[in-house]
């Protein structure tokens, strides 16, 4: 992957064929939770962020956590 290339946390959701209450699911959260994640509004400690790296098989250096 270029390492100037960021995928958004509802990008690398969807490439990981997964809806928002299967991804809170998996990583044992509320959907809102999730919701407010995607959207900016807040940001995820970095023990959930290595699990989004898991669920969502993507390096968590590309991950854009804002806008």
């Amino acid at each position: 992957m270029d390492h100037n290339v960021k995928i958004s946390l509802r990008a690398a959701r969807i490439n990981a064929g997964l809806n928002q209450k299967e991804a809170a699911d998996l990583l044992l959260i509320g959907t809102s939770t999730l919701q407010g994640y995607e959207s900016g509004r807040r940001i995820p400690r970095w023990d959930l962020i290595q699990k989004m790296q898991e669920v969502y098989s993507i390096d968590c250096r590309y991950l854009k956590l804002t806008d």
